[in-house]
Parts: C-alpha cells; structure tokens; sequence
C-alpha cells in the first residue's frame, strides 16, 4: 500500500469514526464467535455482574471487578490479533511463532488468573457471610 492510499484511508471524519465502531464490533464477534477463551471470558464477566448485583459489592469492588474483567477481555482481543498476524505471516509452523503465540496467551493467563485470585478476595468473604447467616 503506498502512502497516498494509506493518507486517503486515514482521513479523519465524523463518517469514518462512526464505522469504527463497526470494525470493533466485528472483532468482539468474531473473537466471540471462533475464540473458546472469550466464551468463556463473556460467561465469567455474566457471572460476576449477577453475584456483583447479588451480594451489593460496593462502588470499589465494582471498578475493580470492571477494571479487571476489562483488560482479561481486550488482553484476549490482543491475543487473538497476534495469532492471527502469526498465522498470515508464517503459515508454517516455525519455532519463534511458537513463541509469540504462547506468550500472547500467557498474557491472557496471568490476566485471567489475577482476575480470578482478585474476585475471590472479593466475593468469597461475602458467600461465606451469606452461607453462614443461613445456618
């Protein structure tokens, strides 16, 4: 692609914002659609926002609980565009696109992981709370 086309593409409009919105709807499906972590991402995020409205998690809880389930979701996303750049430029296997891949997804695992330990010092205290005013 030479730089006029690439400056004609990138010409800054109130049209062109609007389909960017598009664009990025596109890659949430798509990601949802073909990607097993982010089905399993979406279910979690579903999960907290009911316990979340269950147990009255405070303002603070909220954000952190926002914060991290974003970012485990956009790491995914990133995760997703990697491999499929991978894929496109070297569509043999290749030792140092091994790498890429399972680096990318490692990112996601720490994410989801942090995530995880983090709902649990929030939610668990408040499941105990309830569990024990029910005996």
């Amino acid at each position: 692609m030479d730089s006029a086309s690439r400056d004609e593409q990138k010409k800054r409009g109130l049209k062109r914002f609007v389909k960017s919105f598009g664009y990025s709807i596109d890659g949430l499906k798509y990601a949802y659609k073909y990607e097993q972590s982010m089905f399993i991402h979406i279910t979690m995020l579903c999960f907290v926002i009911i316990f979340g409205l269950i147990l009255h998690i405070s303002a603070m809880e909220w954000i952190i609980c926002i914060i991290l389930c974003g970012l485990v979701i956009a790491t995914e996303l990133i995760n997703t565009s990697i491999e499929a750049v991978v894929d496109l430029t070297c569509p043999k296997i290749h030792p140092l696109a091994k790498i890429a891949k399972d680096t990318a997804s490692a990112a996601v695992f720490v994410f989801a992981i942090t995530a995880a330990i983090a709902g649990l010092i929030i939610f668990l205290p408040k499941i105990i709370n309830l569990i024990s005013s029910y005996l």
